[in-house]
C-alpha cells in the first residue's frame, strides 16, 4: 500500500459510521426524482452540496438522495447492506420519475484493488450487458415506471491519483452499461469521461478521489441537462 493511499482508506473507514442511511422519501413527499449510489454522489452532502443538491438548485425541485458513502453493487453483510451500503437496497417506493443511480466504483476499488478485476466486472455487468448486478437493478428499477439515468465516474486528474490505475477497468464498465442504455428503452448513460481536464486538481477533493464542491456541482449540472433535455 503505498503512502499516499494509505490515509485515504482510513477516511473512508472513519467515514463509515457517519454515512447514514439517505434520505427518507416521506420527507420530501413531492419528489419526483430518486438518488442511489456511493460517495461520488454523496459527497459534500454534509455541507449541502453533493450532487442532489445541485440538481434540486438546477430544477428547482425536491431530490431524494439515499446514496451513503462506501457503497458496493455486491454487497453480502445484512445489516450494514439494509443501512445503505448495499447500492440496491437504497431503493425506495415511491412516484418515481427518475431514478438517478450510480455505483461499482467501490466493488473494483475496495473488492479487488483494480488489480485483475475481470472476473468482478463480469459479475456486475457482462460482457454483453445482459446480466450482472448493475443490469439486474437497472431492470427493476426500470420495471417501477421510472426512466433511469446511470451516471459514470469522475475520471483521475492524471496527477498522483490512488485511482490512476483504475481507468482500464473503469472505462470497460462504462461501455457495458452504455451499451445497455443504448438498447433499454427509459435508460440513459451519463459518461463524465472529458468532465475533468487533464492535471486539474479543481473538480477532485483532496483525496484526489472523489468530487470537490465544484466537482459535484458539475456532476449535479449534467444529470439536470439530461432530464430538461428528455422531458422539452
Amino acid at each position: 500500500m503505498t503512502a499516499f493511499l494509505r490515509p485515504v482508506l482510513i477516511l473512508l473507514v472513519a467515514l463509515l459510521p457517519l454515512t447514514g442511511c439517505g434520505e427518507v422519501p416521506a420527507r420530501k413527499p413531492d419528489a419526483r426524482i430518486l438518488m442511489m449510489g456511493d460517495s461520488m454522489l454523496a459527497w459534500n452532502g454534509g455541507t449541502g452540496q453533493a450532487v442532489s443538491d445541485a440538481i434540486e438548485d438546477t430544477l428547482n425541485e425536491p431530490v431524494v438522495d439515499r446514496s451513503v458513502i462506501g457503497a458496493r453493487m455486491i454487497y453480502p453483510l445484512p445489516l450494514t447492506g439494509a443501512a445503505g451500503l448495499n447500492i440496491p437496497k437504497q431503493f425506495r417506493a415511491g412516484d418515481w420519475d427518475w431514478i438517478v443511480v450510480n455505483g461499482g466504483g467501490n466493488d473494483l476499488w475496495l473488492g479487488c484493488g483494480c488489480i485483475v478485476c475481470t472476473r468482478k466486472i463480469d459479475r456486475l455487468a457482462a460482457q454483453d450487458s445482459s446480466d450482472g448486478a448493475i443490469p439486474d437493478l437497472i431492470a427493476q428499477l426500470r420495471a417501477t415506471g421510472a426512466q433511469v439515468i446511470y451516471t459514470g465516474y469522475l475520471r483521475s486528474p492524471g496527477r498522483g491519483s490512488p485511482i490512476d490505475h483504475c481507468k482500464k477497468d473503469g472505462q470497460e464498465l462504462d461501455r457495458r452499461i452504455a451499451r445497455l442504455a443504448e438498447v433499454t428503452e427509459g435508460v440513459f448513460f451519463l459518461s463524465l469521461d472529458g468532465l475533468v481536464p487533464h492535471g486539474d486538481l479543481t473538480f477532485h477533493a483532496i483525496d484526489r478521489i472523489h468530487p470537490s464542491i465544484k466537482g459535484s456541482a458539475a456532476i449535479g449540472a449534467k444529470i439536470a441537462a439530461l432530464i430538461e433535455q428528455e422531458e422539452s
